[in-house]
């Protein structure tokens, strides 16, 4: 069989608290793995499970622990009829093969009912049924559902309960006489009191007593002659009958339908906890919120004391303790075989403490939060006064690994976006050491060719072409140190190094120094201004928003043609100074808009004079108006070029007399 083709054989094998129930899941475990297939291992909830001895609560708990460590995936479902809710489970989980014990398959007695064997058979007849040896019948042990699985004697409480309710119904009975009402309206009165009784108490007990009290309480009571057992009317002995027989199988089907109602509960209310426990650790936005969630939602399923152990470096970091009563929890996870316990559990990926084989003497289950991924935690379970029963056992499995999966899901996207973040800085790295070797490589060679021109044959030029020489070196110098400039203000910006020295300045004031610092190319453009009458006042840093102006200017004057228009105009709107830089130039594409803003984007525009800029004006410039509260934008010039414009908050003007 080739290991890529899906499992053909899908094995199933019953759990329960016989002590053979071991080898029926160590032979399916070994069927799945002849067979290739997967193994599950089902364990079928009935009313009758809560009245499970202590003896039977550890040997189902061992075979399902049993059944885990085999590779199979546990499921526990509610009903009463156990080979009915197996045969379904089988046809909607895809099953194929079923082991079972040998005492589940023939019949007790010649009156007995048809044997599961028979009602697998006849409910799923496609599935494979496999007989194994059972032992623990030989030896005396019933695995079938016993004649009393409830205690017998009824509680004080349960008894005047049944009291109360049949003595209600004899006065009313009593009244029903007196008014001539026919005899059938007080034995459905009784039959009333039976439902009454069933429903009220707890188990079958009070229920048949009621039956028998209520034939017996109408003989005496409410038939002629009265006061007496006998009847005069010899039709009475079929009524009596009949009324027993109607008021123990109503009381049997009362109490169970309660039953049946208490576990649909149950099942809803934990099923709850399911989506819930996914829901908030959707949710979570960090590892300690996904442990402290995972915890809360333990604690209200099981309604226990819990004590987590994160992972920390691996190894176990400080506890956390989650108790119902939160002395008493310290109490009881205080002991040193806790720590001990919790520490293997972390170190051996298994279960230890209260009920396993490893520190049997702590007073805590201890399970790890691990996925194939690894461990990330340990979470004690308080088992002190009770151990888990199958279904609470399943859930809690299901739950501890929702909070493992979130744990590694939020581990994975946190390296992932770490590697995005590195990339990044590799690419933006890279970006920067490329085009610093291309591009820096045109103004140092200019440099270094008008340097040694001038000292080589510096006597012999005229004194027109040593000033021509002198200016190109100046200004690829200037060029130069505007592009250190940029690199380190933006690094100190994003880096938060950056001390802004704030102030009132008056925005006109600020633009007109600026132009002083403009490309001396400026003089080959037309730069206008335009302000209003209101005085602009803004709280800035004057050094770092003159450097703005000048970057949007020098960025006009680079990519825009000689003879271009260049207007500045600063103006308040809606409590704001907005300043707009606007050319008459080709524009910005539609397609570049979006990344003019992005550290090194240049576009494929060709400027004047050769020097290619590395992107860093734009984002500086956004930089220095986030620090300031301000916002830089970008659109178009009607009808051609474009227009930068930045929008700073507006100061108050204070007049002083």
């Amino acid at each position: 069989m080739n290991q890529n083709d899906p499992p053909t054989e899908h094995i199933l094998a019953c759990l329960s608290s016989s002590p053979s129930n071991a080898k029926i899941v160590r032979t399916a475990a070994t069927m799945a793995k002849a067979f290739g297939g997967t193994f599950t291992a089902l364990y079928v909830r009935t009313p009758d499970s809560d009245q499970m001895g202590k003896e039977d609560r550890r040997r189902l708990q061992q075979h399902i622990r049993m059944a885990e460590q085999a590779g199979a995936d546990i499921s526990t479902i509610y009903g009463d009829d156990i080979p009915q809710q197996i045969a379904e489970f089988a046809r909607i989980s895809g099953i194929t093969k079923i082991v079972l014990g040998r005492s589940s398959v023939h019949r007790r007695h010649f009156w007995s009912g048809p044997s599961l064997t028979e009602k697998l058979t006849l409910t799923a007849p496609n599935l494979d049924i496999y007989i194994i040896p059972d032992a623990s019948a030989e030896n005396g042990y019933d695995s079938g559902r016993k004649l009393f699985t409830r205690p017998l004697l009824p509680s004080v409480r349960d008894l005047l309960i049944t009291a109360g309710i049949l003595s209600g119904i004899t006065l009313i009975g009593f009244f029903f006489l007196q008014l001539d009402f026919a005899r059938y309206n007080i034995i459905m009165l009784y039959m009333l009191g039976v439902l009454f009784t069933a429903w009220f108490t707890s188990g079958y007990t009070c229920g048949v007593l009621g039956s028998v009290a209520s034939v017996a309480l109408y003989n005496f009571f409410l038939t002629e002659p009265r006061l007496t057992f006998h009847a005069y009317d010899p039709g009475y002995q079929v009524t009596f009958a009949l009324m027993l027989t109607s008021a123990i199988i109503t009381c049997a089907l009362t109490t169970r339908l309660k039953d049946h109602a208490k576990m649909s509960a149950q099942a809803a209310f934990r099923t709850k906890i399911l989506f819930d426990t996914n829901q908030l650790l959707q949710r979570a936005k960090s590892e300690e919120e996904i442990l402290s969630q995972t915890a809360s939602q333990l604690m209200k399923l099981l309604n226990r004391s819990l004590i987590v152990y994160p992972e920390q470096n691996g190894d176990l970091g400080a506890e956390q303790v989650f108790g119902v009563d939160g002395e008493t929890a310290q109490n009881i996870f205080s002991a040193p075989e806790e720590r001990d316990a919790a520490n293997w559990t972390f170190a051996n990926k298994k279960r230890s403490g209260a009920g396993t084989d490893s520190y049997p003497d702590a007073k805590g289950l201890y399970l790890a939060l691990r996925t194939g991924g690894g461990v990330f935690g340990v979470i004690g379970i308080d088992l002190s006064e009770k151990p888990l029963d199958a279904f609470e056992n399943s859930v809690l499995l299901s739950i501890l690994g929702e909070g493992a999966l979130a744990i590694e899901n939020r581990r994975n996207a946190l390296e992932k976006e770490q590697a995005t973040v590195q990339a990044k800085n590799e690419e933006l790295r890279a970006n920067l050491l490329r085009t610093i070797s291309h591009d820096l490589r045109t103004p140092l060679t200019s440099i270094s060719g008008n340097a040694s021109n001038l000292l080589s044959n510096g006597e012999t030029l005229d004194k027109e072409t040593r000033n021509k020489i002198c200016t190109d070196i100046f200004d690829d110098a200037q060029w130069l140190i505007g592009l250190v400039e940029n690199l380190l203000s933006i690094t100190r910006i994003e880096d938060g190094r950056m001390n802004l020295q704030i102030s009132p300045q008056l925005m006109d004031e600020m633009i007109e120094e600026a132009l002083h610092h403009v490309n001396r190319k400026s003089c080959e453009h037309t730069i206008t201004t335009q302000y209003g009458d209101e005085i602009l006042l803004v709280n800035v840093d004057a050094r770092l928003i003159m450097q703005v102006v000048v970057n949007l200017v020098d960025n006009a004057i680079k990519y825009t043609p000689v003879g271009s228009v260049i207007q500045i105009s600063a103006y308040r709107k809606d409590h704001q100074v907005v300043v707009e830089v606007a050319d008459n130039g080709p524009g910005i594409p539609d397609r570049a808009k979006a990344q003019v803003f992005e550290m090194f984007y240049t576009g494929q525009s060709r400027i004047a004079d050769s020097h290619r800029s590395l992107g860093l004006g734009l984002p500086l410039c956004r930089a220095i108006l986030t620090a300031h509260g301000g916002t830089l934008a970008l659109r178009d010039n009607i009808p051609n070029g474009s227009v930068f414009s930045f929008a700073l908050p507006q100061s108050e003007v204070n007049i002083h007399e």
